[in-house]
C-alpha cells in the first residue's frame, strides 16, 4: 500500500505541472493506478488548456468511465458539444460510445447536426456502430447521404454492426457504387445483418470485378449458409 501511495502522488506531481510534457506523462502513469483513483484524476484534465491533454484524457475516459458512468458521460458529453478541438471530440464520441453511455445517442446526433466537420461527423458515424443502439439506423441512412465518402463509408459499417433488417432497403442502392471499398464495405455489412433480404445483393456481389468485393461477398454468403 505504501508503494501505491507513493505512485500516486507522484503522478498528481505529474499532472498538476505546468509543463504538458509532465501531465500527459502522467495521464499514462494513471493506468497504473485503482481506476475509481485514477478516474478522479483524470476529471480535471478533459478540460486542460492544452489540448494534447485534453485528448489524452478524453481517450483514457473511455476505459476508466465505467466506475461512474453518469460523470463519464457529463464530462464527455461538454468536450463532444463545446470543445474546440476536433480532434478532442472525436475522441469524446468514441469514448461515449465504447462506454454506451445513458442518452450518448441523442448527444452524438446533436453534434452530427451541429458541425460541418467531416472528420468529426465520421467519427460520430462510424461511433455508433460501437454504441450499439438500434435507433441510430435513422441517423446511420441519413448519412448514408452525406457527400463524404469517408462518411457514406463509416455508415454502412455502422449498420452493418447494428444488423437491423430494416437498414437492407437503405443499403440497396450502393451494390454499383462507383468506388469499390464502398462496395467492399458493402459486402461486409450484407453478411453481419444476415437476413434472407441480403441475398442477393450478395449475390451480385459475388460476381463484382473488384476480387475483393467479390471474395468478402462469398464470404458473407457461406456465413449465411452456415
Amino acid at each position: 500500500m505504501e508503494n501505491i501511495g507513493v505512485d500516486t502522488a507522484a503522478i498528481q506531481e505529474l499532472i498538476t505541472s505546468a509543463d504538458v510534457g509532465d501531465r500527459l506523462r502522467g495521464i499514462n502513469q494513471l493506468r497504473s493506478l485503482d481506476p475509481n483513483d485514477a478516474f478522479t484524476l483524470i476529471q480535471p484534465l478533459s478540460q486542460d488548456e492544452n489540448a494534447r491533454v485534453r485528448y489524452a484524457a478524453v481517450s483514457q475516459i473511455a476505459s476508466l468511465g465505467h466506475v461512474n458512468l453518469n460523470q463519464a458521460h457529463d464530462l464527455l458529453r461538454d468536450r463532444l458539444l463545446h470543445d474546440s478541438e476536433t480532434d478532442v471530440r472525436a475522441a469524446a464520441a468514441d469514448a461515449m460510445a465504447a462506454l454506451q453511455v445513458p442518452f450518448a445517442l441523442e448527444d452524438l446526433e446533436t453534434a452530427y447536426h451541429s458541425t460541418n466537420d467531416w472528420l468529426l461527423q465520421f467519427s460520430i458515424i462510424a461511433a455508433l456502430g460501437a454504441l450499439g443502439n438500434p435507433a441510430a439506423v435513422d441517423l446511420l441512412t441519413e448519412a448514408l447521404n452525406s457527400p463524404q465518402e469517408l462518411v457514406k463509408l463509416a455508415a454502412i459499417g455502422s449498420l452493418g454492426e447494428l444488423k437491423q433488417p430494416e437498414s437492407i432497403a437503405h443499403l440497396r442502392q450502393f451494390v454499383e457504387y462507383p468506388d469499390w471499398q464502398v462496395r467492399h464495405r458493402l459486402a461486409i455489412a450484407l453478411g453481419q445483418i444476415g437476413t434472407p433480404e441480403a441475398r442477393p445483393l450478395l449475390e451480385q456481389l459475388a460476381t463484382d470485378s473488384a476480387a475483393a468485393v467479390a471474395e468478402a461477398a462469398r464470404t458473407s454468403l457461406a456465413q449465411l449458409t452456415t
